[in-house]
């Protein structure tokens, strides 16, 4: 036998039944989470939530029309795309804005990059980073909920303020739409990981190693030996959890090989735990995330398997 099997690197793609069929079982997972911030924050959610799905849609519909490529809105990614902006985004964000969101997430991160598949990023914490560099202080005004206050659980302490951890689990508490209920998020993770459209690696390790970074930032940073309940706000505050289950482990912007996820995934604890601790700001899931898609191809270069018959030499695989 003369021929030789040949493993590239991402972006891979499967088939378009297979991708229809995972990109409506993420966005069925995603409904828990956008159902509560709705229950939550009002009536203002859903409309940001429809506006930036719509939003989605059109753009993709329109610019797949002006360069005559074919329409590929039915594969349910733009809803993909325009729900998971959506729950990043407060619930009082001007609806120009979520829709500016997400015509820059599909427009310039996944269009002008040759359409799905080829995106360098995640095109909807593309636009969600784009938004707070843009509009930071619409971006960073929550609502007030139950009349209690309208900071977040990660600014409160890191105002030095007490948070409730049973609230936090339930949601009961200011921020971004999708990411306030721990208990939501965790319903579609568990819906997610039931269908096997993921695996529990990347998030699993991705969870774990920002607790550890954290612990050792807090350490070396002076601050002492965090508490269980400090490194409980950690996890259930801000975008940890639904960022480690439904935005690094999107198939193209992730890697595929087992030790590629593992680096990748300790890479964005480590960047998340950076921010957190170190940073000014409260959070950095999203800038977390983004920074680890661009390292992507260098991960998978480095951790490919060689083709069998091939030797690896300095120059990269060699026949």
């Amino acid at each position: 036998m003369n021929e030789m099997y040949n493993v590239s690197v991402s972006p891979h793609l499967r088939s378009e039944t297979g991708t229809n069929s995972i990109m409506r079982d993420v966005a069925i997972a995603l409904l828990p989470a956008c159902l509560f911030g709705i229950y939550n924050f009002g009536y203002k959610a859903l409309l940001v939530i429809l506006v930036s799905v719509l939003a989605a849609i059109v753009t993709e519909f329109v610019y797949e029309k002006l360069v005559k490529r074919p329409v590929t809105i039915g594969d349910w990614s733009a809803v993909v795309t325009g729900m998971i902006l959506a729950v990043n985004l407060p619930a009082t964000l001007p609806l120009w804005m979520a829709a500016l969101g997400s015509v820059f997430a599909i427009l310039v991160v996944k269009q002008l990059f040759g359409g799905l598949g080829q995106n360098f990023m995640n095109p909807a914490l593309a636009g969600r980073c784009f938004l707070l560099i843009s509009f930071g202080s619409q971006m960073t005004a929550f609502p007030v909920v139950d009349g209690i206050s309208a900071a977040t659980p990660l600014s409160a302490m890191k105002a030095g303020e007490s948070v409730d951890l049973l609230q936090m689990f339930i949601g009961n508490y200011s921020g971004c739409i999708g990411e306030t209920s721990v208990l939501a998020i965790l319903l579609g993770a568990g819906y997610l990981l039931f269908k096997k459209v993921i695996s529990i690696r990347i998030p699993g390790i991705y969870i774990l190693s920002t607790m550890v970074f954290i612990v050792i930032l807090n350490l070396v940073t002076g601050n002492g030996m965090p508490t269980g309940s400090y490194l409980l706000a950690h996890l259930f505050g801000g975008g940890l959890l639904i960022g480690a289950f439904f935005m690094a482990t999107d198939y193209v912007t992730s890697p595929i090989t087992p030790m590629g996820q593992v680096i990748y995934a300790l890479l964005i604890g480590f960047l998340t735990a950076l921010f957190r601790v170190v940073g000014k700001s409260a959070e950095g899931v999203s800038y977390a995330i983004i920074i680890s898609n661009m390292a992507v191809p260098l991960i998978e270069k480095a951790t490919v398997p060689t083709p069998f018959g091939r030797k690896k030499g300095k120059g990269g695989a060699k026949a």
